[in-house]
């Protein structure tokens, strides 16, 4: 994507030819930063703290996490060393399990000597594959866009669209997934409006999905978490989009707290609810979704303080809950398949059931 007339990818190789450069997501949308990665455990840091979030981007910095392990040790015993490290940063995203599975495997079945490149080439190739996937969602979904504006084209001059938290190419490595078929319907002139989602507590709708959408010139409107039902109970939204960081093969899908609450109202209000995602987000192994996923829970500190650009312009937190106060932090939810109208892939749109998703994935690759 572009910024300032300058095209960037979130995550690219450095020009010296072996260490990482990213955006650092956790300065946005007030400063952006170039944060380079040195080492394994740099990549795992980087994971952890949020500066790379999002299934694809977190399964591609954990390749490069496993390339930058090959310049500093490649025998077997490394290798398994680092994937565990780079595996415990974030349990529900399951891009992070695949991604590590597929290099790390690749690894052990090639000689010592030519692991380091071979690493190397793999996250390149994980990149380059998720810019591709993603950009063919952005297709598949501008077609359901562009059946819904034909439907309403005539009796409204807009055609409004909410989500939920940053599922833009800030999330991957380029296009996004609940936001490429946004870019899509813009570009194609199709006059979108997006409703976007605060989503607290870390506010990634605020900091990330505005500043992706005003950078692109996609019109929109920042709203608090609980407003989407009320603007749904209006006929102020014609259709939800959202990612997932990991999808049930049963179709349930778990994306960042406060997407139920969304699927609820948009069901209870008869709007089409969507989800946006990869072939590697979905995880065959698990048959309940509500039942079977890992919700991560994070430090309380993200739901009793806030940062941001103090008044004489500086970046700075600050508490808004009582001294003392104790808080829970559950990063995800999950949305049970029969509150989705449907799932957005790479390959086409289908049911959210595992009929659906093995009508496009036959083989169920990424597993």
């Amino acid at each position: 994507m572009n910024i300032d007339g300058k095209s960037y990818r979130s995550i690219w190789l450095n020009p010296d030819g072996w260490s990482v450069d990213i955006i650092d997501q956790t300065l946005l949308p007030h400063q952006l930063r170039i944060h380079t990665l040195q080492t394994a455990e740099d990549a795992a840091e980087a994971i952890y703290s949020m500066r790379v979030r999002g299934a694809p981007l977190i399964g591609a910095t954990a390749a490069y996490g496993m390339a930058l392990a090959m310049t500093e040790g490649a025998d077997d015993d490394y290798i398994e060393l680092t994937r565990k490290s780079l595996l415990e940063t974030r349990p529900t995203a399951v891009n992070l399990r695949w991604a590590l599975a597929r290099v790390s495997e690749a690894l052990q079945a090639a000689p010592v000597d030519a692991r380091a490149g071979l690493a190397y080439a793999l996250a390149q190739r994980i990149c380059d594959e998720d810019v591709r996937i993603n950009a063919s969602i952005g297709t598949h979904g501008l077609g359901l866009i562009e059946g819904i504006w034909k439907e309403k084209r005539g009796t409204a001059e807009t055609l409004n669209i909410l989500t939920h938290c940053n599922a833009g190419w800030l999330a991957t490595v380029d296009w996004g997934t609940a936001l490429a078929p946004i870019y899509r319907a813009h570009d194609a002139g199709i006059p979108v409006h997006v409703w976007v989602d605060e989503t607290r507590p870390r506010n990634q709708g605020a900091a990330l999905t505005a500043w992706e959408l005003a950078a692109h010139g996609v019109p929109h409107d920042l709203i608090v978490d609980n407003a989407g039902g009320h603007l749904m109970q209006h006929g102020m939204v014609d259709l939800c989009i959202t990612g997932t960081d990991r999808t049930a093969r049963n179709g349930d899908v778990c994306n960042k707290i406060g997407t139920y609450l969304k699927a609820l109202a948009a069901f209870d209000n008869e709007i089409p609810f969507y989800v946006a995602l990869p072939g590697p987000t979905i995880d065959w192994s698990t048959a309940d979704g509500v039942a079977e996923i890992p919700i991560e829970e994070r430090d309380s500190r993200e739901v009793t303080e806030v940062s941001g650009r103090l008044s004489d312009g500086e970046m700075g937190t600050v508490r808004i809950t009582p001294d003392g106060v104790t808080a829970r932090n559950f990063a995800f939810d999950v949305t049970p398949a029969k509150l989705v109208t449907g799932l957005i892939t790479e390959r086409g749109i289908c049911p959210a059931s595992e009929a659906g998703l093995a009508s496009l994935y036959p083989a169920r690759e990424f597993s």
